[in-house]
């Protein structure tokens, strides 16, 4: 079975961590991934950085930024991850946009994904659509989850679309604004979480966007399975370096 299916299975909130390959510095990856593991976190989103970022907010822009200046490039990170399964048995995702995946031939990718011991893949731009007209039985044969997202402004039938897609979880993004670390979460998310929650979808949903610590955590997930943190784990490794990754992941739970 899928190592994200196994997770999701667990009777526990899922806490999952993004971050961008080859920042702070190019070869930090391996160290991040493991110290996330060893630090109790459920699931790694690995963010493929990308120069027009559009979706991201400013922390996870820079970090993209940074990474190409540090020269992270796809093949590279592939090379980085390729005895990734020796020392990490919780699910990893690969997170971007779609062109790097089509500049490096999608079969070629995905085949690289399923040798590394890659679980899924999110890719915000790659329309529902097209993924299952074209993409889906080349995902499908490696082994490949793929994560689609829902905000706010999506519909119910949708929703009822992607749920129907989709294997894994659902990645319910909490706002239609950009990534980034927000104080809390105000009505407005309170009546989505649980219109969602209502629709009884086959799914289960992971919270992202506006999660920061302990508090934002708990409430993304009184409703949903998981949450996941992505600018503000940046911002910890950008201002204490990656030494410090326990002392993030404790003040979450």
């Amino acid at each position: 079975m899928n190592r994200i299916k196994q997770k999701l299975q667990e009777d526990k909130k899922i806490l999952s961590i993004y971050f961008t390959a080859g920042y702070p510095n190019l070869n930090d990856t391996v160290k991040i991934i493991q110290d996330l593991e060893t630090n109790g976190v459920d699931l790694i989103e690995i963010g493929l950085p990308f120069s027009d970022p559009l979706a991201d907010g400013p922390t996870i822009q820079e970090s993209s930024t940074a990474a190409l200046k540090n020269g992270m490039h796809t093949a590279l990170l592939f090379e980085q991850l390729k005895d990734i399964r020796k020392t990490v048995t919780i699910p990893l995702i690969l997170m971007g946009y779609f062109n790097p995946v089509l500049q490096y031939g999608v079969e070629a990718f995905c085949k690289k994904c399923e040798e590394i011991g890659i679980d899924g893949l999110i890719l915000p731009d790659l329309p529902l659509d097209v993924y299952q007209d074209e993409y889906e039985s080349i995902f499908k044969k490696h082994g490949l989850i793929n994560i689609f997202l829902i905000t706010p402004q999506t519909s119910d039938a949708r929703i009822k679309a992607i749920d129907s897609a989709s294997e894994g979880f659902i990645y319910m993004v909490s706002s239609a604004s950009t990534t980034g670390a927000k104080k809390g979460f105000g009505d407005e998310q309170a009546a989505y979480f649980e219109r969602i929650a209502s629709m009884d979808l086959n799914n289960p949903q992971i919270v992202g966007f506006g999660i920061s610590n302990a508090t934002t955590f708990q409430q993304a997930t009184k409703k949903a399975k998981g949450a996941i943190i992505g600018s503000a784990f940046i911002k910890h490794v950008t201002q204490k370096g990656v030494d410090h990754i326990a002392e993030f992941v404790h003040q979450i739970r």
